[in-house]
């Protein structure tokens, strides 16, 4: 099928049972279309056709196409509604139009088109060295780990696994007395890392550590040990859409069960704990293989407004009892 409008060809793949872009005429779009209005609904219409997988910042084409053209234009996204029908130059109808054919042929996630990613109402810089922020974690912090911990209690944080180092960085921001240690095992992500706690000028309270979780952290203990380590399985990894592979496997992948980084951590946690310190770790999909691994442990599976599960919480005093 054609659509001389969209510039199209689609045609059926009777293996998938799924419609896929065979070809795609950028050329005809740059040359016709040239207000922002024309490009987010030309760009709709192309992610409408595809089966583009929506899961790194959005849930729905309409919000990925803006995200793509606004950063491609510089402007934010509450810019005035009376610039949508702004022209563009030949420069920027280009690269929109590469930017929105690259996220449909290449499966790229528009964040690493963009170079960012929003957690806690906060940007940060990402690319394929790192996971793209997307935990319900970033509810929690907003509400300061309330009830559970208390602002003026709480002075050391430990963000295992740190990524980007966005988790690191949100919790710095609402514990402005606190010191922060992001860890990670990964010399490569924490690079990134550094970019972002020197773009958020966090470099005297935010320390990026490379360390295997805890092996680097001699005796340091914390008053909140946060994670949102790798706890995808092997037979899920096989089964995630496409733009996920675009993602390091180092990230997401946490062996048979999706909980081989996880059971380490309640394995040591106790020991850098403070007395009263809690332990937060999100296990998404692995939720019920932990609780069947550990029937008895009382995890505390917190909840969220925003959407998103899988997360739980233990105090010090019971990961030291259930610690055997």
């Amino acid at each position: 099928m054609y659509s001389e409008e969209q510039g199209v060809i689609l045609t059926h793949c009777p293996c998938q049972e799924k419609q896929v872009i065979a070809k795609m005429n950028k050329k005809q779009a740059v040359d016709e279309l040239h207000t922002i209005k024309d490009y987010i609904r030309w760009g709709f219409s192309q992610l409408n056709q595809t089966d583009i997988y929506f899961g790194h910042g959005t849930d729905n084409a309409l919000d990925e196409v803006f995200a793509l053209v606004l950063h491609a234009l510089h402007l934010p996204h509450d810019f005035p509604q009376d610039y949508l029908d702004s022209r563009l130059t030949l420069a920027e109808r280009t690269k929109i139009a590469a930017w929105i054919e690259r996220r449909i042929k290449e499966r790229i996630p528009t964040a690493y088109l963009t170079h960012e990613a929003w957690f806690a109402h906060l940007p940060f810089y990402v690319d394929e060295r790192v996971l793209i922020p997307r935990s319900p974690l970033a509810e929690l912090i907003e509400a300061e780990f309330s009830p559970w911990a208390e602002v003026d209690n709480v002075h050391r944080i430990l963000d295992l696994c740190t990524g980007s180092a966005c988790i690191a960085i949100a919790c710095a921001y609402v514990f402005a007395d606190a010191r922060v240690d992001a860890v990670d095992i990964s010399a490569e992500a924490l690079e990134v890392a550094r970019h972002n706690i020197e773009q958020h000028g966090m470099q005297e309270r935010v320390q990026a550590i490379e360390s295997d979780l805890f092996k680097q952290l001699g005796g340091q203990r914390y008053d909140i040990i946060v994670s949102n380590p790798p706890y995808v399985s092997v037979a899920e990894m096989q089964e995630l859409p496409a733009e996920y592979r675009h993602e390091p496997s180092l990230g997401l992948e946490a062996g048979s069960e999706g909980l081989d980084i996880v059971e380490r951590i309640l394995r040591n946690a106790a020991v850098h704990l403070n007395d009263n310190g809690i332990l937060i770790v999100e296990v998404g999909n692995s939720q019920a293989a932990l609780v069947r691994a550990y029937p008895d442990v009382p995890f505390l599976w917190l909840e969220f407004a925003r959407g998103g599960e899988g997360v739980f919480l233990l105090t010090a005093e019971q990961l030291e009892r259930f610690r055997r």
